[in-house]
């Protein structure tokens, strides 16, 4: 008997449903629907060199024997990355949950309540912890968080300096990001060891390692104020543990502080993924990059969460953005979050002194045994001297099963965690050769007392209240019903891609062989591992006809600048470093724009046509304007619009007869797999979206993977090792130089450093592996193929009610559609805004509002979704039409009816009183939508410019919630 098909279960339609929808779309088959749709210029016809379709159980046993290739030993490496304890009933409740993971971006806020409370709470906790003013909702990970804060400094600054000090105790990592950053914006990264040496006399910021990498403890008041005299921003780079304990960086006049929240129960997942953190003092939150959760009020004037301030500023300032961020960790700033409520403050002090207690205990056995410290004061790392025996004490650890850090060849650093035991200790002065000191031996605490903490902190009722497991869970399952997700219905998302995100695909990331290991952990340890990301990488590169992929980008924006940077790599390595205009139509994605002037490059437009299109006319216009110095042009595809443009390999052509590079963002390449390869037709480089196309979770705004795919020629400039490209472990983990453009002693060139982990968030690749190994080139031929009719089977049935603002060949779209709700709303005054809330009455996500086109929505049902919700769907936005024509006849005022009031709440419907002019039934249950298992959204329509005017980004206090 034959096993099911995985990709039977991942595909919604069935071969029934698959008729019925081509039937309505007008096409015999799903070959011949692909054929009319996607130009023949493009159209690849081959069979993707991917292994057979696994089934659900064989792939699950070949990932069972890839981990089992791994070896998780005790990590005691530190460098920002520790052992940490995942309370089980948020691991489970959490991290496992569809409820949380499924979730999108909380751009609809009225059903995003619960993630949204859960992200307040996380910037509460770093606030409090850093004694600053605000904080965002979560970076991608410690360095690039501490990039970021270089990028804010230099805006904030009133110093003309290009010069961007670093503290040389600064974990190197962090460095090579910060310097790779650096350069194409014309920084110059000075490395000063702040124990030792001055400061120079002019400067824009100062970046601050608390502890050091090292692990020493310092007192970093004096560089604080002689930074401040030169107008620069100080930026502090803390450890959220050990602030439970030391004095704040608020308390001694930073300006901004950065970090990760990994020891705050995230497995370190062989680099990630992890939230970063990044806080600010008062005055400089409106220049905040990311995401920022305030709060607001509803209709009724109750408080209510919504993203606050720059949310998707890309969008709107497009290169005069500050940043290209787009996406956080969401699923993980939850996990840190729930991690700060379930322990409180007294809980996080108790790890924090178990912590500190293990390291001076080390300490303490090592000195006794005649071995000398590099440092006193210490929290949970301390760094040994032992001339000439490093390599030594290193390999006699790790057959131990503990690893350490080498140094150099004259030091060790050890590092504790909540992990900690006696027995890991054993092992360490075993390793040293030194013997354990008796039980009951005294070890002198190694803070130095003028940095202890004495301000409280998690004061708010919230972090002291679910400590039980009961009342953990309980709350848990509160803001999850609070939200909408993939679990309770269709996220039609165009440009989003919410797929299903199979539970088969999910299960092995809780696997310790995967989720427990160090990212710097010895090769030896690590083969498994790196033979997944080895085929994961060869599988993408089949599928978009690409030579080489590197998965360390740990979002779609770091895949584009890594994508940037790697053009700009190549021209400068042919003496071309005068190209630096990159061209990029008017629809495209606003981070496409942010990207390139990080990049170094210079934004040129060129226009669209009336059909969505890019206009090779003013494409020509542009490229004789600035051939000289064209560096790349930047284009999705198929395009933001949805299209399938016929022009595509005329415009690669165009462009590389001008001497530049093409780069296709691969946001839409769920429309592609099996049928076109964007390294075939002519592009240089993409990113991939592994969290869109490849089934990675957006966990309510992240995690994602944003690999860079690359033809041959760019390969050599793709992201390095961030220990490996110029960034060295020198002194105590000092940076041995910079990760600027150009070579390195041996003539290679430098590649860039994109984030802290030489594999990114590869914590969560075995997700993306388990979808390409399952599903086979026959099943991402289908899922591709299904996709593309859904969408057209969605403009089929709207059409005649919603005008489809674009289409291709014979009308056709590709993988989504827009809907253009412009002339309604200029005859009835209902917006595109009314029609979102409303859906949600109706049992619905809405699809992504204004964009690309303001007062549009654009619908992408993906392969997913069955035919019976894609009816529900449509009978829904049908119905809702129907509505429209009530409010533009006159039936119901325009200022009261239900698109305007929605959504409606429960406790709306069930008021005493009811004045509105139409009936309850009509607000509660619209439509088709029946009574059992109805979703309620929480509060009624936010007010989000009351939120911006009255700016809170931290809990509030719970008075706020009382009733009037």
């Amino acid at each position: 008997m034959t096993a099911p098909q995985f990709a039977d279960r991942h595909v919604g339609p069935d071969a029934q449903d698959v008729r019925r929808m081509l039937e309505a779309v007008g096409f015999g088959s799903v070959d011949e629907l692909m054929d009319a749709a996607i130009p023949e210029v493009i159209r690849w016809h081959g069979t993707l060199d991917l292994p057979p379709a696994a089934t659900e159980e064989q792939a699950l046993a070949e990932l069972r024997e890839l981990a089992g290739r791994n070896r998780v030993a005790v990590s005691m490496i530190g460098l920002g990355y520790h052992g940490t304890h995942t309370p089980a009933v948020i691991r489970r409740n959490v991290l496992e949950n569809p409820a949380w993971y499924t979730a999108y971006t909380p751009y609809q806020p009225e059903i995003s309540q619960g993630r949204l409370e859960a992200l307040l709470n996380f910037q509460t906790m770093v606030t409090d912890l850093t004694g600053l003013t605000t904080a965002n909702a979560s970076m991608l990970d410690e360095a690039t968080a501490a990039a970021e804060a270089m990028t804010l400094a230099r805006r904030a600054s009133k110093s003309r300096s290009s010069v961007y000090v670093v503290d040389a105790d600064t974990l190197p990592q962090t460095y090579a990001v910060i310097a790779s950053r650096a350069e194409p914006l014309g920084i110059e990264v000075r490395t000063v060891d702040v124990d030792a040496d001055e400061l120079p006399a002019e400067f824009f910021g100062l970046h601050l390692q608390y502890p050091g990498a090292g692990g020493a403890v310092r007192d970093h008041g004096r560089l604080v104020e002689a930074a401040h005299r030169v107008g620069a921003l100080v930026t502090v780079a803390a450890d959220l543990l050990a602030l439970t304990l030391l004095r704040p960086p608020g308390e001694i006049g930073a300006d901004i502080a950065a970090g990760t929240t990994q020891r705050f129960g995230v497995p370190m997942g062989f680099g990630g993924p992890h939230a970063g953190y990044l806080a600010v003092r008062g005055g400089l939150e409106r220049m905040l990059p990311g995401r920022l959760v305030g709060v607001s009020r509803d209709a009724d004037a109750q408080p209510a969460y919504r993203l606050a301030l720059q949310t998707r500023e890309q969008h709107i300032r497009r290169e005069k953005a500050t940043s290209n961020i787009c996406t956080a960790q969401v699923l993980l700033a939850v996990m840190a979050g729930m991690y700060a409520v379930y322990h409180g403050p007294d809980g996080l002090r108790e790890i924090a002194r178990r912590t500190h207690a293990a390291a001076t205990r080390l300490a303490a056995g090592l000195t006794g045994g005649g071995l000398e410290l590099a440092h006193e004061a210490f929290f949970d790392t301390v760094t040994v001297r032992v001339p000439g025996r490093a390599a030594q004490v290193v390999a006699a650890a790790a057959q131990r099963g503990v690893n350490l850090r080498p140094v150099d060849a004259d030091r060790v650093g050890v590092s504790c965690d909540e992990t900690t035991t006696e027995a890991h200790l054993a092992a360490v002065w075993a390793a040293f050769g030194v013997p354990a000191p008796p039980a009951d031996a005294p070890a002198a605490a190694a803070l130095p007392a003028g940095l202890a903490r004495t301000s409280d902190f998690l004061t708010h009722p919230v972090f002291r209240t679910h400590h039980s497991e009961t009342a953990m869970l309980r709350y848990l399952r509160r803001l999850a019903d609070f939200d909408y997700a993939l679990d309770r219905g269709m996220i039609p998302l165009g440009s989003c891609t919410m797929k299903l995100n199979a539970t088969a695909e999910m299960e092995p990331i809780s696997w310790p062989e995967f989720a427990h290991l160090h990212p710097y952990a010895p090769a030896d340890q690590t083969a498994g591992y790196r033979e997944l990301i080895d085929q994961l990488q060869r599988w993408l590169a089949e599928v978009t006809g690409y030579d080489a992929v590197s998965v360390q980008p740990n979002a779609g924006s770091q895949g584009e600048l890594a994508g940037l940077l790697a053009i700009r790599g190549w021209h400068r390595s042919r003496g071309e470093a005068g190209r630096d205009v990159c061209l990029i139509p008017a629809s495209a994605h606003g981070t496409n724009a942010a990207s390139a002037v990080m990049a170094g490059m210079r934004v040129v437009v060129v226009a669209c046509d009336d059909e969505g299109n890019v206009d090779l006319v003013d494409l020509d216009t542009k490229i004789d304007q600035h051939r000289d110095r064209l560096a790349a042009i930047m284009v999705t595809y198929p395009s933001t619009h949805g299209v399938y443009e016929t022009g595509i390999a005329s415009l690669c052509a165009k462009v590389h007869d001008a001497g530049g590079q093409v780069y296709v963002d691969g946001a839409n390449l769920n429309a592609l797999l099996g049928f076109a390869k964007p390294g075939r037709f002519g592009a240089d480089v993409s990113h991939l979206n592994l969290h869109k196309t490849f089934c990675i979770p957006h966990g309510g705004g992240g995690p994602g993977v944003g690999p860079v795919a690359a033809r041959a020629h760019l390969a050599p400039f793709l992201p390095g090792d961030p220990l490996a490209a110029g960034a060295g472990l020198g002194a105590a983990g000092a940076p041995a130089g910079s990760a600027a453009a150009g070579a390195d002693a041996s003539g290679d060139p430098v590649r860039p450093v994109i984030s802290a982990a030489a594999h990114g968030s590869a914590g969560i690749l075995p997700i993306p592996w388990a979808y390409l190994r399952m599903m086979g080139a026959d099943g991402l031929a289908r899922a591709t193929g299904v996709a593309v009719l859904a969408a057209n089977y969605v403009a089929a049935r709207l059409r005649g009610h919603f005008p489809v603002l674009y289409a291709g060949n014979k009308g056709l779209v590709a993988h989504e559609c827009i809907l253009d709700l412009r002339p309604l709303t200029k005859a009835t005054g209902v917006t595109v805004d009314d029609v979102a809330k409303r859906l949600i009455d109706y049992g619905f996500h809405a699809p992504t509002m204004s964009f690309p086109v303001a007062g549009t929505l654009m619908v992408e049902p993906t392969e997913s979704e069955d035919l019976a919700e894609l009816d529900r769907f449509c009978a829904a936005m049908i119905a809702i039409r129907a509505e429209i024509d009530r409010v533009g006849a006159g039936e119901w005022p325009a200022g009261d009816n239900p698109l305007r009031n929605a959504p409606h709440t429960a406790a709306m419907v069930t008021a005493d009183e009811w004045e509105h002019a139409y009936p309850r039934s009509v607000a509660a249950y619209p439509g088709e939508v029946t009574r059992a298992g109805k979703y309620w959204p929480p509060v009624r329509r936010v007010d989000g410019a009351y939120g911006d005017r009255n700016l809170v980004c931290a809990c509030p206090p719970p008075e706020a919630f009382q009733e009037d």
